[in-house]
């Protein structure tokens, strides 16, 4: 199984879509707790389900349920809080939310994880993905765009 992760800040829209159609994601997830910001532009949760089927003819779903808590997005960007501690936080929080448990496989299956962060490092998007990873086994990980094109 595929899944890919895109981040859509410091990236164009035509890159953003291109990129997705070129790896040929079958749905986009989107793992952000807040995604109706205007700061969001293009990825506006209603704006990008609507450019997702109109341009690539692929689903779109919102999965709170793979984001963080708003605490902890508030420790770690507000008060700048460290990555080690946030990452033991959100793991913590899938272990809780049993995630690998609640979220289909099929669901994953040829996905992209979307988040905002522009590279998955310091990113939740690659911590759902491995984790899922490590407890069902199969899947490869691909972070988009693989090239460094901005």
């Amino acid at each position: 199984m595929k899944v890919y992760t895109i981040g859509f800040t410091q990236i164009s829209a035509e890159c953003f879509f291109e990129e997705l159609k070129r790896a040929e994601v079958k749905k986009v997830l989107d793992v952000r707790l807040n995604n109706v910001s205007q700061l969001a532009g293009f990825a506006k949760k209603n704006d990008l389900r609507y450019f997702l089927n109109a341009l690539l003819h692929i689903g779109y779903s919102h999965r709170p349920e793979l984001a963080p808590t708003q605490e902890m997005l508030d420790r770690f960007k507000k008060h700048n809080g460290s990555w080690d501690e946030y990452e033991r936080q959100f793991i913590e929080l899938m272990e809780h939310r049993r995630i690998e448990e609640t979220l289909p496989r099929d669901a994953l299956d040829g996905a992209c994880l979307l988040c905002s962060e522009h590279e998955p490092d310091h990113c939740h998007r690659r911590l759902v993905a491995e984790y899922l990873r490590d407890r069902w086994g199969g899947i490869e990980i691909r972070h988009l765009p693989e090239m460094k094109i901005r």
